[in-house]
């Protein structure tokens, strides 16, 4: 009976191992009906976490970026509507790269509104990213439901186009990927930055929404809030001394 126990026990934790190995969509509640949703992909050979975010409002949920993993546009939805028996009427996003605009022709084609501004709108019809339907400047102000937020550009960073979304009741910044992860080691993907502008970028945005409760990069750990802010100024400035 022992060595029968001690089976079952040993294929159980196997099992939740596994199921965590194997881990593709993550949810986690931030505050009130705010949510943090992360799904994974290969970068550089490793196995790369990407948080989006969506609020869930008596009009309906509205989305902050997509998920990276395409294999997750569907469970995403399916998880809000099991979760919150309601479904997802406005996507947005932060900048043009596929892990912020992959499922935009997806999630368009199940009726969600998409949303870009036009400087990211341009940016994917030359990238030939997905791009989305509805346009709008980038210093703009939303209503949904209950919920008002605001998109900011405080310059140009990891894209130039990137942008923020601020909620001021609730002092959420959701930085994208403009703002590294207290977990991030470099500044990650280069290859459309402005590293020569992106430190004044971070100072704006620091002055500008320095009494932030919340801070969500777009990648990795999103738990240490404002420090985000002071981390990436940190990373801007090892990488400018270890640039010849």
């Amino acid at each position: 009976m022992k060595h029968i126990l001690t089976f079952i026990l040993t294929i159980t934790c196997s099992t939740i191992l596994l199921a965590q190995s194997n881990e593709k969509l993550r949810i986690t509640h931030l505050t009130d009906n705010f949510y943090i949703f992360t799904t994974w992909k290969d970068y550089k050979g490793t196995l790369f976490p990407s948080n989006g975010m969506y609020v869930v409002t008596n009009k309906g949920v509205v989305m902050i970026d997509c998920p990276w993993d395409s294999t997750q546009y569907q469970p995403l939805l399916d998880s809000i509507t099991a979760k919150h028996n309601k479904r997802v009427v406005m996507c947005m996003a932060t900048h043009f790269h596929e892990d912020r605009t992959g499922a935009f022709d997806y999630y368009r084609q199940k009726g969600i509104k998409t949303f870009a501004s036009k400087e990211t709108d341009i940016m994917c019809e030359r990238r030939k990213e997905k791009r989305a339907e509805f346009t709008f400047n980038k210093n703009s102000s939303f209503m949904v439901g209950e919920y008002k937020f605001h998109t900011g550009f405080s310059g140009e960073g990891h894209t130039p186009d990137n942008i923020v979304v601020w909620f001021p009741k609730q002092k959420i910044l959701y930085g994208g990927c403009l703002v590294k992860s207290t977990e991030a080691a470099d500044l990650g993907n280069l290859e459309d930055a402005n590293v020569t502008t992106w430190k004044q970028t971070m100072k704006n945005l620091k002055k500008k929404y320095k009494k932030s409760t919340f801070v969500i990069p777009g990648h990795q750990a999103w738990s240490n809030g404002i420090l985000a802010l002071e981390h990436t100024l940190k990373l801007l400035e090892e990488n400018k001394k270890q640039t010849p």
